[in-house]
């Protein structure tokens, strides 16, 4: 009874209403649920604790719903340790329909057509911006040469899809 009380008066010290906290937890539940629809590249791409990472794995084998239901109980409640916001802005910027999304594609569609420019510094600029752009160099200016070439001769942009390939790859590492 006395822990009843003191949880009780935690909560109004607080002044988190037991509302919000069940709202809060289940965010986390949902953000443990795209957690789960994630490829496992991307998961590892994510800075999480091993008891979410195990978890994580094993909430596939729970086919009952209660069981499943239960388990990511579990999951939203290992993901109070973890870092929320950096979580949550990771997979906005997978979910195609987020803004954080749209933001960054338009980011590497500006960059792939500053590179495409012909302008030896936008490709500088690129990789001081991403040093490990660096080891591509001869690469891209390889395509930019050769998107210039098509361009020239009305062809179907192939190099500049390239371009742009190589460079959501090299931003994303």
């Amino acid at each position: 009874m006395t822990e009843f009380h003191d949880e009780q008066q935690f909560d109004e010290d607080e002044g988190v209403s037991k509302s919000q906290v069940k709202r809060e937890l289940q965010a986390l539940r949902d953000l443990g649920q795209r957690l789960l629809e994630l490829k496992p590249e991307q998961l590892a791409k994510l800075e999480l604790t091993d008891k979410l990472r195990l978890a994580l794995a094993e909430a596939h084998r729970h086919t009952a719903r209660g069981a499943l239901k239960r388990h990511m109980s579990f999951v939203g409640k290992l993901m109070r340790d973890q870092d929320i916001e950096a979580i949550q802005a990771f997979v906005d910027r997978l979910d195609s329909s987020s803004q954080a999304h749209a933001q960054h594609f338009h980011q590497l569609e500006r960059w792939r057509d500053r590179i495409l420019s012909g302008n030896p510094d936008e490709l500088e600029a690129f990789i001081s911006s991403y040093p490990q752009a660096a080891s591509e160099r001869q690469t891209l200016r390889q395509l930019t040469r050769q998107a210039a070439k098509e361009a020239k001769e009305n062809k179907p942009p192939a190099a500049a899809r390239k371009v742009f390939k190589l460079i959501r790859t090299l931003v994303e590492e």
